[in-house]
């Protein structure tokens, strides 16, 4: 196939790509997408949904491993991991047939292949079934994502030592494994294998766990991993990974003390994400990279005309969510449309562990590090009744207020759902709303949203129930 009359050939169907599209079709734009393996790209497939599966898992089995509490005893019980992949298998399974059908909804032809740009204007497609195409188009989005980073010297086989891939695919639960890399991907399969009864080990360079978040949400979740008994060793560095024929030898050196030697049926490596920015023709076709990373500026636009780019493979931050944005940005762009440039200090961020974690804008320490003058206000869940009525009531939200205007410079929750308690925060921050006014927003009684009303009151110093 060989079309002059495309508007737009975007290069990948992950969240970025596939939103693009979308998005470029519902502007009147003829739009050809290409992917090579799976729609709905890492996300859907191998991340975001088949994790949050297992998690939900992992939370039936919490619940249940806690029925005294609720007055209820279990003999017999038994946990199948192997069917617990399998749901998570289906459930993405069912979103990725959900693109597809938003794709023909939209009049998106999909083709399956790698695509590389040839020249200005023109992609190139190796066609899965080992057909060549060419695609003209006057704009083109690179929307290829990222793929997990390894440690210097380390061989990742799949076998014993993992990425998150490779674990997502393994129905047989590992006795016991060594999780390198406390970050949310880090962070949630320790959760998740330990919940089923495996004995694990997280090992963290930085000082704390999750340490993009602000420190005081970081104690909170280390305070619960070590209670469950998980082995938590920070400011730890891996200085080598030995697998063998029924186990990996780890040996680490915490900052301070002494090298320490590891062994675990399992290594999985969670320490971040690289860019597929290789063998697409970007460098060729005047697309500026940094250390691989695809250069864009506020419009979703790479350094050469007619070329943008979205998703991870920009390097601005690694989450599905914000690619889908990116690709709204661009796509509207593209089509000449009211652009809504994106505020990537007010990007959402969620660790769905146990406890859960969500946060955006400054921690305490930033925004102290960055000059402002700040309040900072606290309320537990411990006196929010409808987190005692669950049963799951540590944790707290935290607010960080510049102090003289009120502007809600960052949220930070932990806690049980603050996922899905953050998005007020965000547009209470997006629409310039001041902490008084969340505090005067009625909210229902009981309710876990209570908490960030309670919070808001603290900032001036006066929640009603503490």
């Amino acid at each position: 196939m060989t079309s002059q009359e495309l508007d737009v050939v975007i290069v990948g169907g992950g969240p970025g790509g596939y939103v693009a599209a979308i998005r470029a079709a519902q502007l009147g734009l003829k739009v050809v997408l290409v992917e090579k393996e799976h729609l709905g790209g890492v996300c859907l497939n191998w991340g975001c949904i088949p994790t949050k599966s297992l998690l939900r898992n992992a939370e039936v089995i919490g619940l249940l491993a806690e029925g005294k509490a609720f007055g209820f005893t279990l003999e017999g019980f038994q946990a199948d991991y192997g069917a617990a992949v399998d749901r998570s298998r289906k459930v993405s399974q069912r979103l990725v047939q959900g693109v597809a059908a938003l794709m023909r909804k939209n009049g998106i032809q999909v083709v399956d292949g790698t695509g590389r740009i040839a020249a200005a204007g023109t992609v190139e497609v190796s066609g899965n079934a080992g057909e060549k195409l060419t695609l003209k188009a006057r704009s083109i989005v690179v929307a290829t994502g990222a793929r997990a980073r390894s440690l210097p010297g380390l061989q990742v086989d799949g076998e014993r030592i993992l990425t998150a891939r490779h674990a997502l695919e393994m129905r047989t639960l590992p006795k016991s494994a060594i999780v390198v890399g406390a970050g949310p991907i880090g962070m949630e399969f320790a959760h998740v294998w330990h919940t089923y009864g495996a004995e694990v080990t997280v090992v963290e360079m930085m000082s704390r766990l999750l340490p993009l978040e602000d420190e005081e949400i970081s104690k909170e979740v280390e305070r619960a991993y070590k209670k469950r008994r998980l082995r938590i060793l920070t400011s730890t560095r891996v200085e080598s990974v030995e697998p063998g024929s029924d186990a990996v030898q780890v040996r680490v050196r915490p900052e301070a003390g002494e090298v320490q030697n590891l062994q675990a049926e399992k290594v999985l490596v969670a320490i971040g994400v690289q860019p597929n920015s290789e063998d697409l023709g970007l460098e060729a076709a005047g697309v500026k990279l940094e250390r691989g990373w695809v250069t864009v500026d506020a419009r979703m636009r790479t350094s050469a005309p007619g070329i943008w780019a979205i998703g991870d493979v920009t390097g601005k931050m690694p989450l599905a969510h914000v690619a889908s944005a990116q690709g709204l940005v661009a796509a509207e762009d593209i089509a000449g449309a009211e652009l809504h440039p994106l505020d990537y200090n007010a990007m959402p961020g969620c660790t769905y562990c146990q406890p859960q974690v969500a946060s955006f804008g400054l921690s305490e320490a930033k925004a102290r590090q960055q000059g402002y003058q700040v309040r900072v206000a606290q309320f537990p869940f411990r006196a929010i009744g409808k987190a005692l009525a669950l049963g799951d009531y540590d944790g707290f939200v935290k607010l960080v207020v510049e102090e003289q205007s009120g502007w809600l410079l960052g949220a930070h929750l932990v806690g049980p759902e603050v996922t899905e308690l953050l998005p007020e925060l965000v547009l209470a921050h997006n629409a310039e709303l001041l902490p008084e006014q969340i505090a005067r927003s009625v909210h229902a009684h009981p309710t876990l949203s209570e908490a960030l009303m309670e919070a808001a009151h603290g900032v001036f110093g006066k929640p009603i129930h503490m």
